[in-house]
């Protein structure tokens, strides 16, 4: 059994769900075709065998949470949440994305060809992210490690609390968070931004490594500082 497609129209999510947990890493099942989202909830969430998911539609709330080793296509945009807490594996929203994404994401890639919005990959703890668009206010809030590409510009708070994750931003930053500084690029930036840009597909292809930002830590709030009187 290769290919099998369901239609939520038909079939219930938790249905789909159980197989795909249950049955399908035994059954040699390598790619799915999910008809019909609709908005749903957790769509293809915890896989942990290899297989090509395509929803074609809008998803909900975390589409391919918690994801491992599945290679995940939402056609449409997706909601709060998609890719949360991914531990390896792909998940590449076509669309837009809402709060959140990859939030917590300890490996894999996660491709937003769209806008995400506020928070996206909040705490961030080893995965990368590229996004097509714009993101929202107090993207990588506390991002611990991994990697960050912003095609378009950022909103309030980059990188506020940021640890040893790096972003790299094409556009405007509308203002940094607590920690957070521009640095300059260099050649091992250069390098990444390329590999991540191929890694996410032909539809970056039209942007050039040399054009972003290098957003990192400035290391200041690695220890505490009595003398601060809480003035980050």
């Amino acid at each position: 059994m290769d290919s099998l497609k369901f239609d939520l129209a038909e079939i219930p999510l938790r249905t789909v769900n159980t197989f795909l947990h249950q049955e399908a890493p035994g059954q040699g099942v390598r790619k799915v075709l999910i008809t019909n989202p609709d908005g749903a909830h957790n769509i293809a969430v915890g896989l942990d065998f290899p297989v090509e998911i395509e929803i074609v539609g809008h998803a909900g709330y975390y589409a391919g949470g918690m994801n491992k080793q599945a290679s995940i296509t939402v056609t449409g945009s997706a909601g709060t949440g998609v890719a949360e807490n991914m531990m390896s594996g792909r998940v590449h929203v076509k669309g837009f994305a809402s709060n959140g994404a990859g939030a917590s994401a300890h490996g894999g890639l996660l491709v937003i060809e769209g806008d995400a919005g506020l928070r996206c990959g909040i705490s961030l703890k080893g995965g990368d992210i590229v996004v097509g668009g714009s993101v929202g206010s107090f993207s990588a809030f506390m991002a611990q490690a991994g990697r960050m590409v912003i095609c378009g510009d950022a909103g309030d708070a980059l990188g506020d609390s940021l640890y040893e994750a790096v972003l790299y931003v094409k556009g405007s930053i509308k203002s940094l968070g607590a920690d957070a500084r521009i640095e300059p690029m260099a050649e091992a930036d250069l390098a990444t931004v390329k590999a991540l840009l191929a890694a996410a597909g032909p539809a970056f292809d039209q942007y050039a490594p040399q054009d972003f930002k290098r957003v990192a830590s400035a290391r200041s709030l690695y220890h505490w500082n009595a003398d601060a009187n809480q003035e980050y």
